[in-house]
């Protein structure tokens, strides 16, 4: 085991004239090399789906409105984990040293945790606003407004700083003063047990039952009003497929639920098995990019299987966005 170690990790140090240095683990088996390839072109795809979808609610004005703006924050968000989390943790799995500074890393961490809970909490958002519009369609217009959405996605942003910032307090990470690394070049956070239950319940059990919840009077709302439309086509005689509808609706919340779960489950299952998590550990890189995927999958969930989508990529990706009246271009077919 120890001569396998060896064989794959080529030890250096991180600042080699300093010496309290870390020692820097450069991973340079082709293995390794080809795992930094595949997650590089992760974050890549990660960056262009969310710009894309933030290019199309942002400029099309027939797709301002209430649901978008909840789809185009979650995008921002999950840019943020495409575009800074994603490199950052695949240079630290490169070369474990970290050269900017206990402020930086600090920061970095933040930012991390800042940009992962919010795009958590943006799910909630688009559950309950999917809810509403199935439970009371009649008042929906009235009750989620583009002012109202807009107050719930800034509470949004601000809960989850305000929640990222008390626990990396706690946890003896916010402020220089705290922070104490066991050699020079590190960046480590451990978090302590009582705040992995505390933060179990904060960023899964709770928003977790809430969309499973939530989902499933939608899924029972959406079988209703299949059995409604089948009836009435069963009274005008048209042949159709009777479940058809049914069908759709438990794939697309059954896809939903699924990746929610798949990507944050083993993350917490893993941390309740151990004292203390750190984020140098195996457990937290592993399940971590677990999570990390879950800002990838996102625009392709609520945005890419939307015929909206595809129709406003067509036209970004041939440059009609910059033709002086594209803002006001049909991106809906006449039969929807």
């Amino acid at each position: 085991m120890d001569k396998s170690y060896t064989q794959n990790f080529t030890v250096q140090y991180c600042f080699p004239g300093n010496n309290a240095s870390c020692r820097k683990q450069v991973r340079s088996d082709p293995a390794y090399i080809f795992l930094f390839i595949f997650l590089s072109c992760i974050s890549v795809c990660t960056v262009i789906l969310n710009l894309l979808v933030i290019i199309s609610i942002s400029h099309f004005k027939q797709l301002h409105t209430p649901t978008n703006l909840l789809i185009l924050s979650l995008a921002a968000a999950d840019l943020l984990v495409g575009m800074i989390v994603m490199p950052v943790k695949i240079i630290q799995l490169r070369d474990s040293c970290w050269y900017f500074g206990d402020t930086a890393c600090s920061i970095s961490e933040i930012i991390i945790s800042y940009s992962m809970t919010t795009s958590l909490y943006h799910l909630v958002l688009i559950a309950v606003d999917r809810y509403i519009a199935v439970s009371d369609p009649l008042h929906y217009p009235t009750r989620i407004t583009v002012c109202n959405t807009s107050l719930f996605i800034v509470l949004s942003w601000s809960f989850s700083l305000l929640y990222i910032i008390i626990i990396f307090y706690f946890n003896d990470h916010l402020l220089k003063s705290q922070i104490i690394t066991s050699c020079y070049g590190e960046c480590v956070v451990i978090v302590k047990y009582y705040w992995m239950i505390i933060d179990l319940v904060i960023c899964f059990v709770a928003p977790c039952s809430v969309i499973l919840i939530l989902y499933s009077i939608i899924f029972n709302a959406a079988k209703r009003q299949a059995k409604a439309v089948r009836a009435v086509r069963l009274a005008l005689k048209k042949h159709s497929s009777s479940n058809s509808s049914e069908i759709k609706a438990a794939k697309t919340l059954g896809l939903v639920i699924f990746v929610y779960l798949a990507c944050w489950i083993p993350f917490y299952i893993s941390s309740l098995s151990i004292e203390s998590m750190t984020t140098a550990s195996i457990a937290w890189t592993v399940f971590g990019w677990l999570l990390y995927m879950n800002s990838s999958l996102n625009p392709l969930m609520y945005a890419i299987f939307y015929p909206w989508f595809r129709t406003s990529v067509k036209f970004i990706v041939s440059c009609r966005i910059f033709e002086s009246s594209s803002s006001t271009f049909n991106l809906f077919p006449d039969h929807f």
